[in-house]
């Protein structure tokens, strides 16, 4: 083997290491969402405690991305569509990682709503809700894997999917809210919940993006499908 084969070997290797680091993360992240929406529907403060714990891991493997990338960068010099790779790898870990905060801050809010009186089966709901996002999430990482782009759009799609179960959840909340004033305080920290599983519904149409971008060298053109409404409708909006 000659030097420069030595080398691309080498960097070869180093690309798919960091690429198994990404989905090591990502199922990391898939099970994050799962337990943090499983804890708040049944109450389960040792189940949360674990979600806020294993966060810490999920930023570890982000920073060691990271490091591994900006190396690569460094002693390498990486051809278009490698470079490619590696900015994606680090946009993706990065939306992944945020992920793992949003389903961290359901965990917080899981130990306060166990000592409050439970709202009309809307952690059942939110669980069908961060269910969807977990879907997407799988998906786009096999997106990811296999370079399919259409499956990416369809990801992107779905998104619009957990938009409209947000509004539907939040109309239900307001409802809620004013049949009994009890509801308030804990309507208030689903809402919250509610809107982080929006949240990570749209950075996981960002990972889709990338993967489209990894694939065809673009950005998605259109815009993305956006069903939230609660900011915009003004029967809803606050006066």
């Amino acid at each position: 083997m000659t030097d420069h084969q030595h080398i691309v070997s080498s960097f070869d290797r180093d690309l798919e290491a960091i690429q198994a680091q990404i989905m090591k993360m990502g199922g990391m992240v898939e099970r994050a969402i799962s337990d943090a929406a499983r804890s708040l529907e049944t109450r389960d403060d040792e189940l949360a405690e674990e979600v806020r714990n294993r966060d810490r891991a999920i930023d570890a493997l982000e920073e060691q991305i990271n490091e591994e990338a900006a190396r690569l960068l460094a002693l390498r010099a990486p051809t278009a569509n490698d470079l490619r790779l590696v900015l994606t790898v680090i946009k993706i870990s990065a939306s992944l990682e945020r992920i793992g905060d949003y389903a961290k801050n359901i965990a917080k809010r899981t130990s306060v709503l166990s000592s409050m009186a439970p709202v009309n089966g809307s952690p059942a709901a939110l669980r069908r809700m961060a269910r969807e996002v977990e879907e997407m999430l799988k998906d786009v990482l096999d997106a990811y894997i296999q370079r399919d782009a259409d499956l990416a759009h369809e990801v992107i799609n779905r998104d619009e999917d957990v938009d409209q179960m947000y509004n539907a959840i939040f109309r239900e909340f307001l409802t809620f809210m004013m049949e009994d004033p009890r509801n308030i305080t804990p309507c208030m920290h689903l809402h919250f919940i509610a809107k982080n599983i929006e949240r990570m519904g749209d950075l996981v149409t960002s990972v889709a993006e990338q993967v489209i971008y990894l694939v065809t060298g673009k950005m998605p053109d259109e815009p993305r499908p956006k069903a939230d409404k609660t900011s915009t409708d003004p029967s809803i909006a606050p006066s």
